[in-house]
């Protein structure tokens, strides 16, 4: 087959450039390097992680600083950290894919390892001075020291930049006095370090230090939170009273600490997805074996149609959300190895990288954990009755999988943040949307083609449906865009409406073009399961897409301008031959239940 080059989306752009199946990295596109990390990550969780599940649930603090420390022993909390400072200096996906397969066994072990890994390490390896580099990173890439994040305070939630806490300069310049409370701090407890969020005088924004844990520097710790799940995950609210910290401890520049924690949340929000995907193959796992051995009316339920369309949707959404997370990790990696080449540093080159495609890591933080969740809640149901009881292990999965539609800034906040970034690099010119948006608006007033669609090669016409979805959200954020201009911002409930229409075009086309690489490499038959499944996404996305266009065109739209909308609406959201649903669904049900496992 003739290789063809890659063409370069950049971030936002999927929804005005069709790409190619050859353009997107797949799970299947692993290297055998990253396969052995993966099975060496798996292998760790098996022996250290999910036989103590129960223990997880007791409150365990120590159990979870343990496996830690162990994880930090056999560099797995090194993976991001480059190898000058005694980390692995893996690739982007790699590290993905170490924190895909550590944080499926259960939510605290994933919390305290995101935390650390993410936003307690990488801003000092982003923004921090080579001094800064040398003294700390090496010792919180082997695991000897444990770092935590202090961002947010009471009353200072999703507006990261109006905390209260203060920095207050010496007398002799020779050290900051922090003063403040923070709250909702993971790794609290056992943590060495804090990065920390304070105001210098009257500044527009906050300013990032770096602070050492020491109780004797005005430092004090509140008890153990009480919480829903996570329960081995050290959660406490931080107090700083006076703490002195050396003026060499600021990190970045004064007044930059809201780009510093904007941007570790860029990061933290691609690999809280990649945190939820084996946690839905081990529920997957669970579920299905359950529905195997449970009978009833003398066969096992995994028989019945309703459990099975369960299960089928479920793997259906991990493959889906699986597709998704390594295009956009490959992306970014892509873009960071781009900048490199010309001339960037390490730092500048990874802040760059991730920014480019922040809309894509809005979109993925949303919608997987929203996955994970439908996932672990379908888990309980399949249990039944069983499934409420703590004896079980769904209900756990469940209670853990909650937070994830809470951290790294809730999934509205996000949702209207990947909108938000879309409107804004388009008015960069580094997104034409008004181009696509005119020819839409043309071609709603123009008359129809008639003309009967070739639809005989492999996922075409779902291929075409994902141009028609991408017209639908054109002709929806377009109208509502030219109605309210700037104000648009103040009309939350179309921005949603918007995000959720935009967020299941980037899935769906995901494990489209997943399904396509694939099903080229090797026959349509060997890869019949990944095109069901990519089908079957899009059939659910396409209702979804209908249903969220239609809210919003009957809102901010009226007279013939609505009735030209929802025709074109009509036009978008149309197949010109449907699915047949519940045989895909079945297809994909007797894979998983015949395999007694995820096996996609």
């Amino acid at each position: 087959m003739e290789t063809k080059e890659k063409q370069v989306i950049r971030g936002g752009q999927f929804l005005v450039k069709e790409a190619q199946p050859q353009d997107i990295f797949t799970p299947e596109d692993f290297t055998e390097e990253q396969k052995m990390m993966r099975d060496s990550v798996k292998e760790f969780v098996d022996r250290e992680i999910w036989p103590k599940k129960e223990e997880f649930e007791k409150k365990n603090y120590a159990l979870t600083e343990e496996v830690m420390r162990k994880a930090g022993e056999l560099g797995f909390l090194g993976v991001a950290v480059p190898e000058e400072y005694e980390g692995l200096g893996m690739d982007f996906v790699s590290t993905m894919l170490v924190c895909d397969y550590i944080s499926g066994a259960t939510g605290s072990v994933a919390t305290a390892f995101g935390a650390h890994t993410g936003i307690g390490t990488l801003p000092i390896t982003l923004y921090g001075t080579e001094e800064q580099k040398q003294k700390y990173i090496p010792k919180l890439a082997t695991g000897e020291w444990f770092g935590a994040y202090c961002l947010t305070e009471p009353g200072a939630g999703s507006d990261a930049n109006s905390g209260k806490t203060k920095a207050v300069l010496s007398d002799d310049g020779n050290h900051y006095n922090i003063t403040g409370q923070k709250m909702w701090i993971s790794n609290a407890g056992f943590c060495d370090l804090f990065i920390v969020f304070a105001r210098i005088e009257d500044d527009k924004y906050i300013t990032g230090f770096i602070v050492e844990k020491d109780l004797e520097n005005g430092i004090s710790l509140g008890e153990e939170e009480k919480k829903l799940g996570i329960h081995s995950s050290s959660t406490r609210q931080v107090f700083f009273n006076d703490t002195k910290v050396p003026v060499e401890n600021m990190l970045g520049e004064r007044g930059g600490g809201f780009k510093i924690a904007m941007n570790a949340l860029n990061v933290g929000r691609i690999k809280l997805a990649a945190a939820c995907l084996d946690a839905q193959r081990r529920v997957i796992d669970g579920a299905v074996k359950y529905a195997n051995d449970r009978v009833q009316f003398k066969t096992p339920i995994s028989s019945f149609g309703a459990i099975r369309e369960k299960l089928a949707q479920m793997a259906t959404r991990a493959f889906v959300d699986e597709s998704a997370s390594y295009r956009a990790a490959k992306d970014i990696e892509d873009r960071i190895n781009t900048r490199k080449e010309s001339g960037a540093s390490h730092q500048e080159a990874e802040l760059k990288g991730v920014e480019e495609y922040a809309i894509e890591c809005s979109i993925l933080k949303v919608i997987v954990s929203e996955h994970c969740q439908t996932c672990t809640d379908e888990g309980i149901q399949i249990f039944g009755g069983m499934g409420f009881s703590a004896d079980a292990p769904m209900e756990s999965a469940w209670r853990d999988a909650r937070i994830s539609r809470i951290y790294e800034g809730t999934n509205e906040i996000n949702r209207m943040l990947s909108v938000g970034m879309l409107i804004k690099k388009a008015m960069k010119g580094q997104v034409d949307l008004l181009g696509p948006a005119s020819e839409v608006k043309d071609e709603l007033t123009g008359i129809p083609s008639f003309d009967t669609p070739d639809y005989s090669a492999t996922l075409s016409e779902e291929t075409a449906m994902i141009k028609k979805l991408k017209k639908a959200f054109l002709m929806v954020a377009g109208g509502a865009m030219q109605k309210y201009g700037e104000d648009i911002e103040n009309h939350q409930e179309l921005l949603m409406a918007s995000a959720d229409i935009l967020m299941e075009i980037y899935m769906a086309e995901s494990a489209i073009l997943r399904a396509r690489k694939n099903a080229d490499r090797l026959s349509e038959d060997e890869n019949k399961y990944q095109i069901a499944m990519a089908q079957l996404y899009l059939y659910y996305a396409v209702e979804k897409v209908n249903e969220k266009a239609k809210k919003g065109i009957i809102s901010f739209a009226e007279g013939d301008e609505q009735k030209m909308m929802l025709m074109g609406l009509k036009r978008y959201t149309k197949y010109e031959n449907y699915p047949n649903i519940i045989a895909l669904q079945e297809l994909v049900a007797k894979k998983v239940v015949d395999e007694n496992t995820y096996p996609f």
